[in-house]
């Protein structure tokens, strides 16, 4: 398999260093808006070229994306319409509706396969079996480090409540797992968020809460911030990795 990746920042550096190392993937093929950045990565991989991500679609079989909000606007539907599936990392530029369901549209179309990892949190695959019965509420809690949210705090501080369509929105590089959460459940306004800056957290928390017909579910964890980049959880690119080996793995754990 061939693989194109846009963006190679901390979670697109740990995709291809992880996909350098797979047996199942020949070629790599690297896109950054920032040139140092792909060449920095680059050198660090004997499988990887650097093209634009125009000249690269007919060459690869998946795309990973990990840059931003602005990538997936510009390139997913290009890929998809390219007959390529796609992996989205920037999950939260899907509250936009209509990109949303253009991308959908057009991957029935060219019978694709758009991908969203879950990122940081756990118990995505729970609410998502949920949803197909009644969901009463879905709530997500997330608790950073300040730094990891831009902010400054002396005390633990509650700097957003609301719902997921506006904490991605104000958020849109930190609260992916909302974007992904909403996706599984009961959708981008019904989706509760709660964003703590909390000085004396070393840690990312991510806790989701939802009850249904199902029954009650609670998922937390505790992740570890990407040592290249405190704004993401290092969980986010291990979950990005999994995804990959998903799309190439003839078993498929649902």
């Amino acid at each position: 398999m061939r693989l194109g990746i846009i963006g190679c920042g901390a979670i697109g550096t740990d995709v291809a260093i992880a996909a350098d190392a797979m047996s199942d993937i020949e070629k790599i093929y690297l896109f950054d808006i920032l040139p140092a950045a792909s060449k920095k990565l680059c050198l660090k991989l004997k499988k990887a070229s650097i093209q634009p991500v125009e000249d690269f679609l007919s060459e690869v079989d998946v795309v990973f994306e990990a840059a931003s909000q602005q990538a997936v606007t510009q390139y997913a539907a290009k890929v998809l319409e390219a007959g390529k599936d796609i992996i989205i990392m920037s999950i939260g530029s899907l509250f936009d509706d209509s990109l949303r369901k253009k991308l959908e549209t057009t991957a029935r179309k060219h019978h694709r396969k758009i991908y969203l990892p879950s990122g940081a949190v756990c118990g995505i695959d729970g609410v998502l079996a949920a949803s197909i019965e009644k969901l009463d509420s879905v709530t997500l809690v997330t608790t950073k480090p300040p730094a990891s949210l831009g902010k400054t705090v002396e005390e633990r501080t509650v700097v957003f409540k609301g719902n997921a369509r506006d904490a991605v929105k104000e958020f849109p590089k930190n609260i992916n797992v909302a974007a992904c959460l909403s996706l599984a459940g009961v959708g981008f306004d019904e989706t509760k968020v709660e964003i703590v800056a909390d000085p004396v957290e070393t840690r990312i928390n991510h806790k989701i809460l939802a009850h249904g017909r199902f029954g009650r579910l609670r998922a937390e964890v505790e992740n570890m911030p990407n040592p290249n980049n405190p704004q993401s959880s290092y969980m986010a690119s291990l979950s990005a990795i999994a995804t990959l080996r998903r799309v190439m793995d003839p078993l498929q754990i649902a």
